[in-house]
């Protein structure tokens, strides 16, 4: 293979277009909405609408039962005008609100579980076309059942469905489940249970060391 095939991938290279100027139209808890005008030296000047996410990154959360079992939320989707299965998932109430506390609160408020251990598995960015907005998702283990919040006005007490992970991974294939984060977290909760399979055959995998480096640091403070 030719070694010009390929070449390093550099995300912060110098940028085709220069933002000229940007104005906010829009502002609310969630996200601002800013109209940016751009110069490229080969289409010359133009506009775009972008979505700046507010008060941090949404937080999704993959829970796994001691039984082997996700907890899966319904969810009626506004904008979709359909239900949906996700992880249970949310948004910061304030500036103040650090991932991990969101996290806590999302879990117990949709799924109605606390966990011993939470740990962040991956963070992505939902759609960079047109938004700033990420997504980090968490892993949580040695869950226990408490009492559920309320969740809004579309859906004020959603149902809660146990699958296995190799049942969600058959929904996604299905086409059941079209949420994008979940889809992901199931993915790493995926490669997670392999890890394990593999620690126990005396190797190391980055996940498993990524937990056991955060269950460290937790227990240091």
């Amino acid at each position: 293979m030719s070694e010009t095939t390929f070449r390093k991938f550099d995300p912060w290279r110098p940028a085709p277009v220069k933002e000229e100027s940007r104005r906010q139209i829009m502002q609310s808890h969630y996200f601002n909405v800013d109209q940016v005008s751009f110069d490229s030296s080969k289409v010359g000047h133009f506009e775009r609408f972008i979505v700046e996410e507010n008060n941090g990154d949404t937080v999704g959360i993959i829970g796994l039962t001691d039984d082997g079992r996700i907890p899966l939320v319904e969810q009626y989707r506004l904008p979709t005008h359909r239900w949906t299965l996700e992880i249970p998932a949310g948004h910061a109430l304030d500036s103040n609100e650090r991932p991990h506390d969101v996290a806590v609160r999302k879990l117990r408020e949709e799924a109605g579980y606390e966990a011993k251990e939470l740990v962040q598995v991956v963070r992505f960015i939902n759609t960079p076309s047109f938004s700033t907005q990420h997504t980090a998702v968490f892993f949580a283990t040695g869950l226990t059942a408490v009492e559920r919040g309320e969740l809004g006005p579309e859906t004020p007490r959603p149902d809660v469905r146990l699958v296995t992970p190799e049942e969600a991974s058959d929904m996604i294939l299905n086409g059941t489940i079209i949420d994008a984060k979940t889809i992901i977290a199931v993915m790493r909760l995926r490669e997670h249970l392999a890890a394990e399979e593999a620690e126990h055959a005396g190797a190391h995998p980055r996940l498993i060391q990524r937990i056991a480096k955060a269950r460290a640091e937790r227990k240091a403070k």
